[in-house]
């Protein structure tokens, strides 16, 4: 497919506001980047809305999403399931799994990788996103945060081989990300008051997503401190 055709992944997100834009530029680059792991039957373990059923289904001939029915998203799953127990598939059915923003609201996450892993055909790939530095959210379903070696060790306890962790930021994109979420508190009273306040923000907001990308160019270590990190692993042969 000529990549001028792609639709971009977040186009099919309701999400993207002005003070988080760039979360979404940057799934964008990291899925975009992974095209080529995209294959035959893929299956979205905790699909939620299904916000990326039309990206993925530019690449693969079958799209199988899986969800537990008290997620907080108005979910659109074709398999229902519970991910902290096994799952109601038959194995190495997928030639692809994905997983975005999930595994921190698992209580049991390992048992939801080997599940992955046992669903994989060989040689498929798993490619999982999760958030590092990022606020509690959808309480109280929200257990962990992982570090990159901690997702690496999740994986390979599992049997995944070729595991590779990606940070999906630096330091200073984080934290503008963070202050930004931090500032819509302040976004209060009759509408009028509220655009006032919002102007000046909008301004805020927007710079700082641009600026920071290339404030943390200059970061030796600034994959230490990302918003989240992003994991492809692949299932080896028998």
């Amino acid at each position: 497919m000529n990549a001028g055709c792609i639709v971009r992944p977040s186009k099919r997100h309701t999400n993207r506001r002005w003070h988080n834009w760039r979360v979404y530029d940057t799934a964008d680059r990291l899925l975009l980047k992974h095209t080529s792991l995209y294959k035959g039957v893929l299956y979205d373990l905790g699909c939620g809305s299904a916000p990326y059923r039309g990206f993925f289904l530019q690449f693969v001939d079958r799209y199988v999403g899986v969800d537990w029915t008290e997620s907080y998203h108005d979910v659109k799953a074709d398999v229902i399931a519970d991910l902290n127990k096994p799952i109601p598939v038959e194995s190495e059915v997928a030639d692809t799994v994905i997983s975005l923003s999930v595994l921190e609201h698992l209580y049991a996450p390992q048992v939801m990788i080997e599940q992955a892993y046992r669903i994989l055909k060989p040689n498929g790939h798993m490619l999982l996103e999760v958030p590092w530095q990022w606020a509690i959210h959808e309480a109280p379903h929200d257990y962990f945060r992982y570090s990159p070696f901690a997702l690496k060790y999740l994986f390979e306890k599992a049997g995944f081989t070729d595991v590779v962790v990606e940070p999906q930021c630096g330091f200073a994109t984080t934290w503008v990300l963070k202050a930004n979420y931090f500032s819509m508190r302040f976004l209060r009273g009759p509408r009028p008051i509220r655009w006032l306040i919002r102007i000046p923000l909008l301004v805020l907001w927007s710079l700082g997503q641009w600026i920071t990308p290339l404030i943390d160019m200059l970061d030796r270590n600034w994959s230490l401190e990302s918003c989240g990190y992003y994991v492809t692993a692949r299932k080896p042969e028998s």
